[in-house]
């Protein structure tokens, strides 16, 4: 039965979950082969076009995009797992600054809960330049056992984190593909006189 093409971000989401689940396996004998950065670098390209795709295909949906930040968050989960298992003195040298990380995000999607009862979904361009920071510390690591660029992964968190975290405060309902604080508050405005002239209609 051939694909649709309509379905090939879907695939590409599901593919992603797939690759972190694999990640994790690879590394459960505290030692990682080639297939490990093969797979990472696929799941990476799999995030980088389904939203390409889904645009140009005129598919990308509130659930997919939702989808794909679910898919985001098992990735790098399972990438930090298989880091405490083959590299667990880089967690222990880097706790303070990554568990500062986690109270962040943990932040920012506790606010986003509360308020929205959704968590965030933005895939703002900083999530994007964290995203490319991850995948440069993630293959220094693994590949050079160097994990010094984890410094600018973990900046990038911090600055995601503050960004988003305002976004949440700013606006009035729940968004997604919000790609940065300046556009939330031009959404908010729009948003605000919106519901202003169902008001006064």
């Amino acid at each position: 039965m051939p694909i649709k093409l309509t379905s090939i971000p879907s695939i590409l989401v599901g593919l992603r979950f797939v690759l972190a689940l694999l990640l994790f396996f690879d590394a459960l004998d505290h030692q990682t082969s080639w297939f490990f950065i093969l797979a990472y670098l696929l799941a990476v390209f799999s995030d980088i076009f389904d939203g390409i795709i889904a645009r140009r295909l005129n598919v990308s949906t509130i659930q997919l995009r939702q989808a794909d930040s679910w898919a985001d968050i098992c990735l790098y989960l399972c990438v930090a797992l298989s880091i405490w298992l083959v590299y667990p003195q880089v967690l222990i040298d880097f706790r303070l600054p990554l568990l500062l990380a986690v109270a962040a995000q943990v932040t920012l999607f506790s606010l986003s809960l509360l308020k929205f009862r959704k968590f965030p979904s933005f895939h703002t361009y900083t999530a994007k330049f964290w995203g490319l920071t991850l995948l440069i510390a993630t293959v220094s690591l693994f590949v050079f056992n160097n994990s010094v660029p984890f410094w600018l992964a973990i900046a990038l968190c911090y600055l995601n984190s503050i960004e988003e975290i305002v976004m949440v405060l700013v606006l009035p309902i729940w968004q997604c593909d919000i790609l940065s604080v300046f556009e939330a508050m031009e959404k908010r405005k729009s948003l605000l006189l919106e519901a202003d002239s169902v008001k006064e209609a």
